[in-house]
């Protein structure tokens, strides 16, 4: 069963709700810790004044008591201070995690708004589409497009089996360390510069490897992938000119129709989505800092407050107060046995406390990375258009089993990614006479007119550097260096801006969204 673009992205949002609900739940649940924490240290102080009372003279009673007393005051007004940086903290992130929601939903409206615009557009194709798309200048047109895509293909296919050919049949070459020393010298050429004695003594190794055999054969290796690849780059260009007369020519067509209005709403549209897109991004990046913030107020990482806790918990472990308590073991009394054991439950309870406050801290790590994972697939979902509403996926476990998969850490967010990239595909009928316009022209590379003769390939992507075909006799385009760029999925990296660390790609398995995925 398939999904539709808008579905599936609206899925992606729904679990990334779910990954923040449980940041914030094991935040609070964490400063909550804190909190107890620190008051059980103020119950072990009281025991061990009362254990005092009972075993020391009141001298000594009186110096002990003080010195519990200073630590519990600052441990106190540390608890407020810490209370109120957590409790503002809270408030900004709630604060975020609204306009988010707020930013989703006015994206997901104008997501609607333009599946209307865009079926009537494809109303009035229906009616004059196929009288323009024989209309001969339009027809010749979009010909030579789809021949000088195809030349362009053939010209790439070509360059990428010149240069594997560079890479398997020069290995040897390479390999030959008295060869490439020779050959990174100029040895041969005029660009060659020594004295004599290195001269004559490159001369002797360039007749033990044959050098003036080999080289012509290397250099002709060399020199035909960079040839070719010059050609295929210029083919290249003349078939996005050629394609972009065509698009020009379907664009006056349809506003001669009347589908201006139209045509013009879908670019307001899309405008505001991107306008909406960089606020998200903004409002994210915000987001992982304050969670970050609240993160170390929950986990008691403020200095002071730390501080003040490890103060009170260095005085209630004094070698004095503890030789007390050993004391009141050895002796047999009433009074002794139950205070030392109220001491010994406490001491248990903040075990107990430390133990799942480690746990703990390690899932939020592992929900801070898996949402910045999913903030980047979602960028990159964008990014490709497959949110429109004529994009479709064959494979409905994208948003079930393969979500569960991700979240949990079983597979990558590369693999993940690549998977939906593998199932995307565009509604039929979106390469026909004015389905294509508001897409990436990768959106018309599965039917339609411009497949016919081979053609209907991605352009290039000027942010990323390439891009890649997802149909059957697509391929890389170049970015202009020595070789093609993978897409994300492929490669494993994500082009998402950020303006803080993007975390690990790694984390510990066991992942629960709580969302009943």
């Amino acid at each position: 069963m398939s999904i539709r673009g808008p579905e599936a992205l609206a899925s992606l949002d729904e679990a990334m709700r779910d990954i923040r609900r449980e940041e914030d739940e094991i935040s609070k649940r964490l400063a909550r810790s804190a909190e107890r924490i620190s008051k059980i240290r103020e119950t072990e102080a009281e025991l061990f004044r009362q254990l005092a009372q009972l075993r020391l003279d009141p001298a000594i009673q009186t110096e002990l008591d003080g010195r519990i007393s200073q630590a519990e005051i600052k441990a106190r007004e540390m608890m407020r201070a810490h209370a109120k940086d957590l409790s503002q903290s809270e408030k900004e992130l709630a604060a975020i995690d609204a306009g988010l929601v707020q930013a989703t939903e006015n994206r997901g409206a104008a997501l609607k708004e333009l599946d209307a615009h865009q079926a009537e557009l494809k109303a009035l194709a229906a009616r004059i589409g196929a009288s323009i798309a024989k209309e001969p200048s339009f027809a010749a047109k979009r010909k030579d497009a789809t021949e000088l895509a195809d030349i362009a293909a053939q010209s790439m296919r070509k360059t990428e089996q010149a240069e594997a050919d560079r890479e398997q049949k020069g290995r040897p070459y390479r390999d030959d360390g008295l060869f490439m020393y020779l050959w990174e010298r100029g040895y041969g050429t005029s660009g060659y510069r020594a004295n004599n004695l290195i001269r004559y003594l490159d001369s002797l190794v360039a007749g033990l490897v044959k050098f003036e055999k080999a080289r012509p054969n290397f250099a002709m290796l060399n020199e035909i992938p960079l040839r070719l690849r010059e050609h295929a780059e210029r083919q290249i260009t003349l078939a996005k000119q050629a394609e972009a007369e065509a698009d020009a020519l379907e664009t006056q067509a349809i506003d001669a129709a009347g589908g201006k209005p139209i045509r013009d709403a879908l670019e307001a549209i899309q405008s505001r989505i991107a306008a909406i897109d960089a606020e998200i991004v903004a409002a994210e990046d915000k987001r992982d800092d304050t969670a970050k913030a609240l993160a170390s107020l929950s986990e008691g990482n403020d200095p002071a407050f730390a501080e003040a806790l490890a103060a009170l918990a260095a005085g209630l472990g004094r070698e004095d107060i503890q030789t007390l308590l050993a004391e009141a073991r050895l002796t047999r009394t009433g009074q002794d046995d139950t205070i030392v054991a109220q001491i010994d439950d406490a001491r248990a309870r903040i075990k107990d406390e430390d133990s799942e406050t480690l746990e703990q801290k390690d899932r939020l790590k592992t929900l801070a990375a898996r949402r910045r994972e999913l903030e980047d697939i979602q960028w990159e979902f964008k990014k490709q258009r497959f949110d429109d509403p004529r994009s479709t996926f064959r494979e409905d476990r994208l948003v079930g089993d393969l979500l569960n998969d991700f979240l949990r850490g079983g597979i990558s967010a590369a693999t993940y990614w690549g998977q939906w990239q593998k199932s995307q595909n565009w509604q039929a009928g979106t390469t026909d006479w004015g389905g294509g316009v508001g897409l990436p022209n990768n959106g018309r590379s599965n039917s339609g007119p411009w497949s016919g003769n081979g053609g209907g390939f991605d352009w290039p992507d000027s942010s990323i550097g390439g891009g890649k075909s997802r149909s059957g006799g697509g391929f890389n385009w170049p970015s202009g260096n020595s070789g093609s760029r993978p897409s994300s999925g492929s490669s494993g990296g994500f082009s998402r801006p950020r303006t803080g660390s993007q975390g690990t790609r790694k984390g510990p398995t066991g992942f629960k969204t709580g969302g009943g995925f």
